[in-house]
């Protein structure tokens, strides 16, 4: 009988713990259909979309998404009074992270589905902001920032801590194969490479602040998660990268200070060794 690897007991249960953690109890399930079901992909294998979204980088980007996306009021005010972030959190991870795993990996049968279900909860999503304004999901300009909050994130995220960083080329076709999950969402002119990213960014700069839902929303992700106490310095780690990736002008209005020196010295370190062994966890022994 052949003997397991040392230290492989340890690695399968830590990764089935994260993915758990991320996927939810159907977890299992969907990732064989997302994966084993044979048929066309909105993506092939060699696209960067498939690099980013199967590295553990995401980790810290979608932190950092979830901080930069709260900056706009309305998108906010939408995921505070339907998300249930707070009441589920990591239901609301599961179901993110479902989605990401089934348009990136999946059939392009399941991909459209998976947009057509969200589209269908983004019509029903409307309100009132605390400001007077009015709210609706599926506007486009709301979903437009939404994304680029995401592409923006999950990019930078990779390119920092990902185990292959991609190269400009990379970088602008990761953007360009985002742009084709945001038109089935329903945004009519998303970004398609760096140039463009950045100045959509900037374009919307005019209409972001952090409102109380926003500063409650940050305190809430990186001080009080609902996590056990044993998992909580770990993620610590990822939630100060997120921080730290962060541009000035977000960090400001959101009360989050840069402490020079420190991001350089202790906090990226942490994060790069985190995220590589979040990645050993997570990734099948090589003949397991």
């Amino acid at each position: 009988m052949d003997k397991a690897a040392p230290g492989s007991g340890v690695r399968e249960r830590l990764g089935r713990s994260l993915f758990a953690r991320v996927a939810g109890p159907s977890g299992p399930e969907n990732r064989a259909r997302i994966h084993q079901t044979p048929g066309p992909r909105w993506f092939g294998a060699d696209r960067p979309v498939r690099r980013v979204h199967g590295d553990a980088s995401m980790f810290i980007g979608g932190l950092r998404a979830l901080l930069l996306q709260s900056l706009h009021p309305l998108a906010m005010a939408a995921v505070a009074g339907h998300s249930g972030f707070k009441g589920d959190p990591w239901g609301r991870l599961q179901r993110t992270s479902t989605f990401l795993a089934v348009t990136t990996f999946g059939t392009a049968e399941h991909a459209q589905e998976a947009v057509d279900r969200v589209r269908s909860v983004h019509e029903r999503v409307r309100g009132t902001a605390p400001s007077g304004e009015p709210y609706h999901a599926a506007d486009p300009h709301l979903l437009c920032w939404v994304h680029i909050a995401e592409v923006d994130s999950f990019l930078r995220a990779h390119q920092r801590y990902g185990e292959r960083p991609l190269d400009g080329a990379g970088c602008d076709g990761y953007i360009h194969d985002m742009a084709t999950v945001a038109h089935a969402l329903g945004i009519p002119d998303p970004p398609h490479d760096r140039a463009e990213l950045a100045e959509r960014i900037a374009a919307y700069r005019p209409e972001l602040r952090a409102t109380q839902e926003a500063l409650d929303a940050a305190r809430f992700i990186l001080l009080h998660p609902p996590l056990p106490w044993p998992v909580r310095p770990p993620y610590a780690v990822l939630a100060a990268n997120a921080v730290a990736t962060l541009p000035p002008w977000a960090r400001e209005p959101l009360r989050l200070p840069r402490v020079p020196g420190v991001e350089e010295i202790c906090v990226r370190p942490a994060g790069k060794a985190l995220t590589r062994t979040i990645r050993w966890a997570m990734t099948p022994p090589a003949g397991g």
